[in-house]
């Protein structure tokens, strides 16, 4: 049994992975990454502060709303001295990621709308391709799925005014 107490100021790295839910080799590369932070005891043995957890807890509901970790380590890296984000630092921090989770919003909003009636043009599209992309003029675009890239009506109008 792992011991858990409040009162403890450091956790071993079982015991940061038993209580925040995430494996151990996660947490040494979060800290390669520069999420988390320890030190080392005379046995070369990792002591994480307890306020480890809330950074952890923080890097595991950013990487869940799909924030890169590179952007959630430049945001941790700006708190001085490596600090635990408080309330008011969350609240910053989501303020800086609100335009990208709006722009992934709305790219999700689109696939879930024109997914049933387009794969992507230049691609295996059903019966609506030849409308939408006669002689596969997007595939000038580059490859992929290009309607669902760039949304049809959005500079492409030449293509879709035949």
């Amino acid at each position: 049994m792992i011991d858990h107490r409040p009162d403890q100021p450091e956790l071993t790295v079982g015991q940061l992975s038993s209580r925040s839910g995430v494996s151990v080799s996660a947490l040494h590369f979060y800290e390669r990454q520069g999420l988390i932070s320890s030190r080392r005891t005379t046995g070369n043995q990792r002591r994480y502060p307890r306020d480890a957890l809330r950074r952890v807890a923080l890097v595991r509901i950013a990487q869940r709303v799909g924030v890169p970790l590179a952007k959630v380590a430049a945001v941790l890296a700006l708190l001085p001295d490596g600090r635990t984000p408080t309330r008011q630092d969350w609240k910053r921090m989501t303020e800086c990621w609100q335009s990208d989770l709006d722009a992934r919003l709305r790219e999700l909003q689109q696939l879930r709308d024109d997914f049933a009636d387009c794969v992507g043009c230049g691609c295996i599209s059903l019966d609506r391709c030849p409308m939408i992309n006669p002689m596969d003029q997007l595939g000038a675009d580059g490859p992929g799925p290009r309607c669902l890239i760039e949304p049809v009506g959005t500079g492409r109008d030449d293509v879709t005014a035949g």
